[in-house]
């Protein structure tokens, strides 16, 4: 049977892997596909490596545009990041009637609800599978899987370099900024690591799940972002004094009144899988109405696991190559004309519990004026931990978990309480998650 070829825009860490398990797993792979997939041609702009990866088994190129436009080319691989060229690329493969295979979570984040209507258009798939969690099959989980289900919440651990140097502080009881180094030494944290600690890779990765588990359109640009470049190590400690772990979700929820797309540091109860998901991996809890909650975890990054991913697309397309456009799986799991556009929460309007940590004076009275301000705002303590004073010191630290409340409500109480004479600097406030 023909072969399906492919055109591989990029040949770094994860097109180096896709093409060495595409070759590798060979026969595997096209008794799954139904015929052979072969990388034709390799687009990178270091032709001479890239010569001596491929080992002379396909065209080679330093031009990725005219890949996109090759006649004998069936599927376009998207492996070379970014934004900008990256749209250009895609979209005009998409126009020359190509399927795309893409790993690109920005480029989706971004620029999807343009992508995939081209794509419906010209009635060819744009598969992300590797886009979202690398290895893990989370896109075809929400996709296919739990088609049965009202999705009510999924919350995730989807940055790697995150989870490490958060582990690594709980672990070794270090500060951010020395962990962050040995993240950086050991390759999991870039040079400049402002997309992972930031938040925005996840943010980035949280908004596709978003819209396929609830039929709406992107909505990066409405996300909260909040990273962990500020979290204090004696924060770790605290949340471990009362049961809770903190960890970098990704959190996205169904409410009456909208849908909640945030990602920020959060305290999660210790027993809860999730909690214990430690080093570079990943994790994504999904709560469905019927199937109740289910936890996906796995290699989130690294050549394989992500060329894991992108070869399982690359045989979704092949199988359904020929297939009408319009029996096929949708871009988003809804039928395009049932998406919808929900509103997204901003921040303020979120319903959570609070951790909260306070610098007071050691002295009667500070006490009855904290919680007197969270009553008046109609917040109520679930637990709380007051550090006895060293020999000498003469302030020492308050720590509080809350009830539910709106973000608001908490927002206004803190004002209030670092008003306060005997309160001293900026409170800390965390998000609660129980996760159930």
């Amino acid at each position: 049977m023909k072969a399906i070829n492919v055109g591989l825009l990029g040949i770094g860490t994860v097109g180096g892997g896709t093409f060495a398990v595409l070759r590798r797993n060979a026969e595997e792979i096209t008794r799954r596909a139904g015929r052979p997939i072969h990388v034709s041609i390799v687009a990178d702009r270091d032709v001479e490596r890239t010569r001596q990866l491929t080992g002379g088994s396909c065209r080679v190129t330093g031009d990725a545009f005219s890949v996109v436009g090759d006649p004998d080319v069936d599927i376009v691989v998207e492996l070379i990041g970014g934004c900008d060229v990256a749209r250009e690329l895609v979209l005009q493969a998409i126009a020359n009637g190509k399927h795309v295979v893409t790993a690109n979570k920005a480029l989706l984040a971004r620029h999807g609800n343009e992508i995939f209507a081209a794509a419906r258009q010209q009635g060819v798939m744009v598969a992300f599978e590797a886009a979202v969690a690398g290895g893990i099959p989370i896109i075809k989980a929400l996709r296919e899987g739990l088609t049965a289900n009202r999705i009510e919440w999924i919350a995730g651990i989807i940055n790697g370099t995150t989870n490490f140097i958060l582990s690594e502080m709980r672990d070794k009881g270090l500060s951010f900024a020395d962990v962050l180094r040995e993240a950086q030494r050991l390759g999991y944290a870039e040079a400049d690591p402002t997309f992972d600690v930031e938040g925005i890779d996840a943010a980035h990765k949280l908004s596709i799940m978003s819209a396929i588990a609830f039929g709406n359109s992107m909505n990066f640009d409405q996300a909260y972002v909040e990273g962990i470049s500020r979290l204090d190590a004696a924060d770790i400690r605290y949340a471990e004094q009362l049961g809770y772990r903190i960890k970098l979700l990704g959190i996205t929820k169904r409410t009456a009144e909208g849908v909640e797309l945030r990602v920020h540091p959060t305290l999660i109860p210790a027993k809860r899988l999730i909690a214990n998901v430690e080093g570079a991996m990943n994790a994504v809890l999904v709560k469905g109405d019927a199937v109740g909650a289910t936890l996906y975890y796995g290699k989130g990054a690294g050549a394989e696991p992500t060329a894991s991913a992108v070869i399982a697309d690359l045989v979704d397309v092949t199988r359904m190559h020929t297939a009408d456009p319009e029996h096929r799986v949708p871009h988003l799991a809804f039928q395009p004309d049932a998406m919808v556009d929900l509103v997204i929460l901003p921040i303020s309007e979120v319903v959570s519990s609070y951790y909260l940590r306070m610098r007071v004076e050691d002295r009667p009275g500070v006490l009855a004026d904290v919680t007197r301000i969270l009553a008046d705002d109609g917040i109520s303590i679930v637990a709380m931990i007051q550090r006895e004073p060293g020999e000498g010191e003469e302030q020492t630290d308050i720590i509080m978990l809350t009830h539910k409340t709106r973000e608001r409500n908490i927002d206004a109480a803190i004002v209030g309480i670092e008003a306060l004479p005997a309160v001293k600097g900026r409170i800390v406030r965390l998000r609660v998650e129980d996760l159930l």
